[in-house]
């Protein structure tokens, strides 16, 4: 079985292609041609994830997934949450953002969060489901670590001393926000 994935980063890509079972054969935007920006205007992260989804379908008509995925802290009343990846501007820098964010929790008893994941999946008849996936945890004081992308450095799950980019890939995909969310979709698509 083929599926799509509506993105261009290869880092989720790669993250996600080593979570998908014997048969199954994940493929990017890149292989439909697709090279415009899908438009990400939603103001929640199902919104999102729905929105990137449904433009893959809508214009290729081919099974697909795409997420959203959000670093929700509790103390900033959930932000930055669905603009997560914008947070200090529109060009998307992880540093920038990690900076602002570890500036806005300077001196707050609180640190904890939460990555909030959702794959919204439709498939060749149009059926539409949506899977959520959380990591709960706290951010830290200082970052740490060179693997991973976006807040890893500054995410620390719970039950753990390190933090995301601290740990493998494959250490980080047993328990990952997004690897609970796609754990969900790969058991839909088993039953189908």
């Amino acid at each position: 079985m083929t599926i799509y994935f509506a993105t261009h980063n290869q880092n989720k890509v790669k993250e996600i292609a080593k979570l998908l079972p014997d048969g199954m054969e994940l493929r990017s935007l890149d292989e439909l041609n697709l090279t415009e920006e899908i438009p990400e205007t939603a103001d929640t992260i199902e919104g999102n994830s729905l929105m990137k989804t449904q433009y893959v379908y809508n214009k290729h008509g081919v099974a697909c997934f795409g997420d959203d995925t959000g670093l929700e802290v509790e103390v900033l009343d959930g932000a930055p949450g669905v603009y997560s990846a914008r947070y200090a501007g529109p060009q998307k820098n992880s540093q920038d953002n990690m900076d602002l964010l570890l500036s806005k929790l300077e001196g707050k008893a609180s640190r904890k969060a939460r990555f909030k994941t959702v794959i919204t999946y439709i498939s060749e008849t149009g059926a539409t489901h949506q899977f959520t996936g959380i990591a709960n945890g706290i951010i830290t004081e200082t970052q740490s670590g060179q693997e991973g992308f976006g807040y890893d450095p500054i995410f620390q799950p719970d039950g753990f001393d390190t933090t995301f980019a601290e740990m493998s890939a494959e250490a980080k995909n047993r328990i990952s926000h997004r690897a609970k969310a796609f754990e969900q979709l790969v058991n839909y698509l088993k039953q189908q």
